[in-house]
């Protein structure tokens, strides 16, 4: 059956086999028989066209074309043994599909699957995968979000890839943008009023959540996030940027979604997780709408201030060990204080929210990305950065290639085939990052260089800093998973001792200590009695209670339990 919905249009056919046939009209929707899986089909209305469809499951010529009818009954899947994973507990890998292998695909994905097992993260996170404008695009720019990009492998690619992950022991997170459609190819206004027609975001208009005619636009995406969970086996959702959702009902999007969400983790019986990235610092996003998790910037921005000594731009209010010290106990630090870089108060405290409902990172793609060279952290940062991270009472995230400090960087890339676009988008980037403190020289992101030096170099992880790094990141999660203390979530069990002179700190995590010099000079730190753990820096001894760092390094100590007399 072809349906769709056109509440105002007066008139709609679809086009099959070069044959035009009206639809019939009720209650907005149009209907007409439909056509066996593979065929393609596309959709007139009051006269123009032909657009495809806005729920196409497949694209198979790009935005442009016509869409294919695809049955996800038709897939024969493996993971009959898969019972999901919950957040808590996890380690979240990050990834870009089209830059992870030389091939961007999701099959050549599935041939580095060993690596994160043996790495030892949870799930894997993929950027969008809906399709964009031309050939490389961070993902954000999508159109026709029920379907796949062709070039990574359609549907039927990714239902691979999901497979495999379960059956290799991962869950599988999509990144999903609900906020905004991309500037190519969208076609939804020609359908219904899909959108407010005035600018929601930076990105583009805002999604119509709450007009007229706004509970089949809601249903739209409820049913997109639901057709992930339930055909492709998704486990959980990254929502995009939910603070860019306009919705002024009583009952909000994001709460209409998660019952939606929970309703249909009952029916699967197994955990679906929903994360929203949102800069607002509002633990209602959990404790309100009922969401899983949601990003933590300000963790982020800590640590990374700490490490790098960067404090421009929103790193301003984080140039002190102070900074980590509170978002290691209270998990945001602008929790109703006054923010520098906004210019005004800003967050509400996270009181009585666990920690593992906060994803956290020490890098990420718009940490690097939104950087004009798309630079990492150094290797000799990432030793200190992760382990503070992982041994931290968050859900941590790695960005793909950081477990081993990758060379390689990650730029911001596009291939718009509207010349305005493709003509304007290097300095739609500056202008977007003008108040950020950097002097904006990025390469163009049009330039299909910029995408191939984005791309990971797997020789890398063979290199003897790489591997001695990589060794790190695969201990320190090993060691989050076999001490409870550091996989404990409660944030009102962990304490903080600090010298903002001397550069180190002292983070307490029930018998576990976790000891750093962020300084440039060896510093004794006293930690009680007890074994070091694991240490990043072979000079690292403990002599009774006194624990002797050298400089820009940590190290873990399980302290002796004290006999009662």
């Amino acid at each position: 059956m072809y349906e769709v919905w056109a509440p105002l249009a007066t008139r709609v056919e679809v086009e099959s086999g070069s044959v035009r046939r009206d639809m019939s009209l009720e209650n907005g929707w149009w209907r007409a028989p439909g056509d066996e899986h593979g065929v393609d089909y596309a959709f007139y209305v009051d006269g123009s066209g032909p657009f495809p469809d806005p729920r196409t499951r497949r694209q198979p010529y790009g935005l442009e074309g016509p869409s294919r009818v695809y049955e996800h009954a038709r897939f024969t899947w493996g993971d009959q043994d898969w019972r999901g994973r919950h957040l808590r507990g996890s380690v979240i890998y990050e990834m870009h599909v089209g830059t992870y292998t030389p091939e961007g695909t999701f099959e050549a994905v599935i041939d580095k699957l060993g690596h994160l097992v043996d790495l030892g993260v949870d799930f894997v996170e993929l950027m969008p995968v809906a399709p964009v404008p031309g050939r490389r695009n961070w993902g954000y720019d999508g159109v026709d979000l029920y379907a796949v990009r062709e070039d990574y492998g359609g549907p039927d690619g990714l239902k691979i890839l999901v497979d495999a992950c379960h059956q290799a022991g991962l869950g599988v997170i999509l990144d999903v943008v609900y906020n905004h459609l991309g500037p190519c190819g969208n076609y939804l206004s020609k359908f219904g009023p899909y959108l407010h027609g005035y600018k929601g975001s930076y990105w583009g208009d805002a999604v119509n959540l709450d007009g007229p005619h706004s509970d089949e636009v809601r249903r739209y995406f409820i049913e997109n996030a639901l057709q992930w969970l339930r055909d492709y086996h998704i486990d959980g959702l990254r929502l995009d940027a939910v603070h860019a959702l306009h919705d002024k009902r009583a009952v909000h999007f994001l709460e209409e979604l998660a019952g939606e969400v929970e309703a249909l983790s009952t029916v699967l019986g197994r955990p679906l997780t929903l994360i929203a990235e949102s800069d607002l610092n509002d633990p209602g996003l959990i404790t309100r709408y009922g969401l899983d998790a949601t990003w933590n910037d300000d963790v982020h921005h800590a640590l990374h201030s700490a490490v790098t000594g960067e404090t421009h731009a929103y790193y301003g209010d984080f140039g002190s060990l102070a900074a980590v010290a509170k978002v290691m106990t209270s998990a945001y630090f602008h929790d109703g204080g006054y923010s520098t870089f906004r210019g005004r108060s800003h967050g509400r405290p996270a009181t009585g929210v666990s920690g593992h409902r906060f994803v956290c990172c020490v890098q990420n793609h718009d940490q690097i990305g939104n950087r004009p060279l798309g630079d990492r952290m150094s290797p000799e940062q990432l030793w200190l950065a992760a382990g503070l991270l992982l041994t931290s009472p968050f859900t941590p995230m790695l960005f793909m290639g950081e477990e081993w400090g990758a060379q390689t960087p990650f730029y911001f890339f596009t291939d718009h085939y509207d010349p305005v676009l493709a003509a304007g988008e290097g300095e739609r980037r500056r202008r977007e990052f003008e108040s950020f403190g950097y002097d904006w020289k990025a390469p163009d992101p049009q330039d299909e260089t910029t995408f191939l030096r984005s791309k990971l170099d797997w020789s890398e992880p063979a290199e003897d800093g790489a591997a001695s790094l990589l060794g790190w990141y695969r201990d320190l999660i090993a060691l989050r998973k076999s001490h409870p203390d550091l996989a404990d979530p409660r944030l009102e069990r962990v304490h903080v001792r600090y010298d903002d002179d001397r550069h180190w700190l002292v983070i307490e995590r029930g018998s576990m200590r976790i000891a750093a010099n962020l300084g440039h000079f060896p510093v004794p730190i006293r930690v009680a009695p007890g074994h070091v753990l694991l240490a990043s820096d072979e000079g690292t001894t403990l002599t009774g209670s006194d624990l002797h760092l050298p400089p820009l390094s940590m190290a873990i100590v399980h302290v002796v339990a004290q006999p009662k007399l």
